[in-house]
């Protein structure tokens, strides 16, 4: 069964999202030629820390990092490795969550480091535009489908292309909960979202087909066709009327 989430709940995932929220802002600076993914995961464990939470990520069913960084054609749970070189023109998406007081919060966002052609610069837009019309369109009594539906249908029309087989979750005491929050869908299908539960919305978008395999390594997810990816995510309170970004 999934219950909405009390009043101090909801305070502590707004904590946690507030410590997510500066490690994404902050991390903006390091956004340039040289940096590698490691010092972008350094800065996201020593944040979680100083500010009395601990990284969500860190050694969950077995992840060896604090944060995910996925560049180019990986789309998500890229590992921070030393050796991953930020490079002039890379599109690079953050993902990152924070238990505090035993209860997360997780966001995401993507960067591009330098100039990049047109169409990938219209790529990250739809992809953070996507989520802020689910996010709007999301209040009491919306559906899972319903959400889904918004989201790629609005991906669309730009011609690109949701992931299928990752979505967003229900997040508070674990980092995923249920229900399931599909990138796509049908108007009047899935579960009924109801005032104050707590989700992320994260849609994942590909420039190409939005087939995707796993790498080796176990985690990271490329784009199949090697097309560049884009991925934001907010966690979000359902409100009556209106719903709350609690990572901002």
């Amino acid at each position: 069964m999934i219950l909405p989430k009390t009043e101090e709940e909801i305070k502590n995932i707004r904590k946690a999202g507030k410590i997510v929220a500066e490690f994404l802002e902050k991390v903006e600076k390091l956004m340039r030629p040289g940096i590698s993914a490691k010092q972008i995961d350094e800065l996201a464990w020593e944040i979680a820390k100083k500010r009395g939470g601990h990284p969500s990520f860190y050694g969950y069913r077995g992840y060896p990092a604090s944060s995910c960084v996925s560049i180019n054609n990986e789309v998500i749970h890229g590992i921070p490795y030393k050796e991953k070189i930020l490079k002039e023109g890379d599109v690079v998406s953050i993902d990152y969550g924070v238990i505090y007081n035993g209860f997360h919060a997780d966001a995401a966002k993507t960067f591009i480091v330098g100039d990049v052609d047109g169409k990938i610069k219209l790529l990250v837009e739809v992809t953070e535009k996507a989520l802020l019309e689910a996010i709007k369109f999301l209040k009491h009594g919306v559906r899972t489908g319903d959400l889904g539906n918004v989201i790629e249908s609005y991906v669309k029309k730009y011609g690109f292309s949701v992931v299928k087989e990752y979505c967003g979750h229900g997040i508070g005491r674990e980092l995923h909960e249920d229900p399931p929050i599909l990138n796509y869908g049908k108007p009047g299908e899935g579960i009924v979202l109801v005032e104050n539960m707590t989700i992320c919305i994260e849609p994942m978008v590909c420039a190409g087909s939005g087939r995707v395999k796993v790498l080796k390594d176990g985690w990271t997810v490329v784009s199949e066709d090697g097309s560049i990816s884009a991925h934001f995510e907010h966690t979000v309170r359902v409100g009556e009327q209106e719903s709350e970004i609690l990572t901002q």
